[in-house]
């Protein structure tokens, strides 16, 4: 156990057929971090795990992934960024007999 990378024992897993969602505000940098982190992630692997100190949410993703860019250029500018990830299963297709 690290303080990056505390035990993950004493960390709630979080699973299927829970809601789960958390807003963080960081600075830029980090932020950049963590989207680096889940970048290489989504490239190497077909899991993501992400967490903090309290939680720990592992995920099987599938294809295709849907990215949307959204920017709002009135008043306050923005630009948000989301990324949907579909969750992949285990099961398989009925065979015809």
């Amino acid at each position: 156990m690290t303080a990056d990378h505390p035990d993950t024992d004493d960390r709630t897993t979080i699973r299927a057929g829970r809601n789960f969602e958390r807003e963080y505000r960081l600075d830029a940098s980090d932020a950049g971090e963590f989207l680096i982190a889940i970048g290489e992630q989504l490239r190497d692997g077909e899991d993501l795990t992400i967490g903090d100190d309290e939680w720990v949410l592992p995920f099987a993703f599938g294809d295709p992934v849907a990215l949307e860019i959204d920017f709002d250029g009135m008043d306050e500018p923005k630009l948000e960024i989301e990324l949907e990830l579909p969750g992949r299963t285990d099961e398989t297709g009925p065979r015809v007999e």
